[in-house]
């Protein structure tokens, strides 16, 4: 602390310096449940000798995995209140946020000992994750995501977040997790639809940071869509836990120096610049690894007409999208719409696009300077691309 004098009335005044360390771990796991693996239980502690844990599923998981979950609980002597809730974007609101507030004051929970644990997809740790930081002004959670978008993600980060008055993520707070267990076997009851949603995020590490995971992507993408990441195949197996490894290191090597987003430039940002706005009108049919996707294939688009990238890197981008299993274009990529997206993207990011295109594979550049006719013309371009794409597909 510094003291000072105004240089106007002499009057004192103080200046307060101070920082918040972050420590956080993010860690593989097998088979969480299992009656053998205390992982679960390792955040917090048990204080006076009585462990407890107010537990947030996820509806459609506590059907596939919910026994299991009870019996993990019983077998290692927890006390426990489940809350099951329906999640999806539709629901990502401060209603749901003020729901599980007033269930965890019912049970009493202590901040100190007991974090709140998460079970489900990147919604419902995002809603969880802000619940935890405004409740005490600050309670531990521990977040084991269940979708491939959450282990690549919404999981890794320390952004938490609720839609509000058709905004997408309009109030949230930066909120580290104390744990996150990472364990694909969760991925086997996904529909093949959430796996490429998910496979959207991990594509956009690849085309703007690390081109040998374009590459893992291009070649075996296909695969593990296919076998839901369960490495059903030799090659299957080396090609999930290759690309796992690369989309999380590469995500979390761009987030920790900047966990806070002081820096504006970030080129995690890539896929989301005018994805915000394009999904909230999308909803509730557009998932938001489609949303990215339709972005990253603008912004390639904007950067082939820039020569960023050349034709042939073009193609290679919208192909492996399609194999994939998604979206490169939709009826809602119009320039009124495309536009309103940017502007409002600007408003977020200080009054500049900061807008990353790809240079080539595995590299970025920061722009500020689309105007209305480029974006026009990158639009017609990422439909004329998409229509190749699907011709040839057929």
């Amino acid at each position: 602390m510094r003291r000072k004098f105004s240089p106007n009335a002499g009057n004192p005044s103080w200046h307060v310096k101070a920082s918040q360390p972050v420590n956080y771990e993010v860690r593989l796991c097998h088979r969480v449940f299992d009656l053998r693996r205390t992982d679960l239980l390792e955040a917090g502690g048990p204080g006076d000798g009585r462990a407890r844990r107010f537990v947030v599923v996820d509806e459609a998981v506590d059907r596939a995995y919910g026994a299991e979950l009870r019996q993990y609980l019983d077998h290692h002597d927890v006390t426990h209140e489940i809350m099951v809730v329906q999640s999806g974007e539709v629901r990502k609101e401060v209603d749901m946020v003020l729901r599980l507030v007033e269930r965890l004051d019912t049970f009493g929970i202590d901040r100190r000992r007991e974090p709140i644990i998460v079970v489900g997809g990147g919604v419902l740790m995002d809603i969880v994750g802000l619940a935890a930081s405004l409740y005490r002004r600050g309670t531990p959670f521990v977040r084991v995501p269940t979708t491939l978008i959450g282990l690549v993600d919404a999981g890794v980060g320390v952004k938490t977040g609720v839609n509000f008055n058709g905004h997408k993520n309009q109030l949230g707070t930066y909120a580290a997790a104390e744990l996150t267990l990472l364990d694909r076997s969760f991925l086997s009851t996904l529909s093949r639809r959430h796996i490429s949603n998910g496979l959207a995020e991990i594509l956009k590490v690849g085309l703007i940071k690390d081109e040998a995971l374009f590459g893992l992507l291009e070649r075996h993408g296909r695969l593990v869509l296919d076998e839901n990441f369960q490495g059903l195949s030799p090659e299957g197996d080396g090609a999930a836990t290759a690309i796992l490894e690369r989309a999380i290191s590469g995500m979390l090597e761009e987030l920790e120096p900047n966990l806070w987003e002081e820096t504006l430039e970030r080129s995690m940002d890539y896929g989301h610049t005018f994805s915000p706005s394009v999904e909230m009108l999308g909803l509730p049919s557009m998932l938001h690894g489609e949303a990215v996707c339709l972005d990253m294939a603008l912004s390639t688009a904007l950067a082939c007409g820039r020569g960023l990238m050349n034709e042939d890197e073009c193609g290679r981008v919208f192909a492996v999208m399609s194999d994939l299993g998604l979206p490169t274009w939709s009826p809602l990529h119009t320039p009124e719409v495309l536009g309103r997206a940017l502007h409002a993207t600007v408003r977020r990011r200080d009054g500049q696009q900061r807008l990353p295109l790809p240079v080539g594979i595995g590299k970025t550049l920061f722009v500020n300077d689309v105007r209305t006719g480029e974006l026009a013309s990158a639009i017609a371009l990422q439909r004329e691309m998409a229509l190749r794409g699907s011709l040839e597909a057929a």
